[in-house]
């Protein structure tokens, strides 16, 4: 007597097991490195515990003078014909101190450009760098990016980055008008930089 002995079936619930194991193992070989990259730990970086940093100071822009910290180096040919200014672009190098008169302690630099954007309003693209100078920043910076309504009371623009102890930095910063001279066109504006990082 001859008997016939039937394959074995696998379920489909294991054939999709089989596949999801596969899958996810393929996943984990392609993700861990492609030549130029690998996902790695924070902690490998010592990254431990994010910090809120709250910082207070003030940017002086002197444009006026023999020795001003704000240049214009590129305008269109509509720019002083235009109320607002539209298509200047500064380059700035101004101070940062502790309080607002020009002599207190300087803690850093505010250096990058801004660029008069809107046609409608003085409105301003922001794009610099606040290196710091002093007590545990000393060598750290932070990255501002955004637009700056100067005629606002208070202006708020994004923090988009940072270096040294500010390195993985997000947050913002508000900006105020402390002093502005109209005759000379310099500017004393308040800060309060608020900015997540490691």
């Amino acid at each position: 007597m001859a008997v016939t002995l039937s394959k074995p079936r696998l379920s489909s619930t294991f054939l999709f097991l089989c596949t999801l194991l596969c899958f996810s193992i393929a996943l984990v070989v392609s993700a861990k490195s492609d030549g130029f990259s690998n996902i790695i730990s924070p902690a490998k970086l010592g990254l431990k515990r994010e910090k809120l940093t709250h910082l207070h100071f003030y940017f002086h822009d002197i444009v006026s003078g023999r020795n001003p910290t704000a240049v214009r180096v590129a305008d269109a040919a509509m720019t002083n014909k235009s109320q607002t200014g539209f298509g200047a672009v500064v380059m700035v190098d101004d101070p940062l101190t502790v309080a607002p008169e020009r002599n207190s302690k300087l803690v850093g630099k505010a250096q990058g450009i801004y660029a008069s954007a809107a046609q409608e309003e003085v409105g301003l693209l922001m794009v610099m760098n606040f290196a710091f100078m002093e007590g545990k920043y000393n060598g750290s910076s932070l990255s501002l990016l955004g637009r700056n309504t100067v005629f606002s009371t208070v202006r708020e623009m994004p923090i988009v980055g940072g270096s040294g102890l500010f390195r993985f930095a997000r947050g913002y910063a508000q900006a105020k008008t402390h002093i502005f001279d109209i005759k000379s066109g310099d500017a004393v504006v308040e800060y309060n930089v608020y900015v997540f990082h490691y």
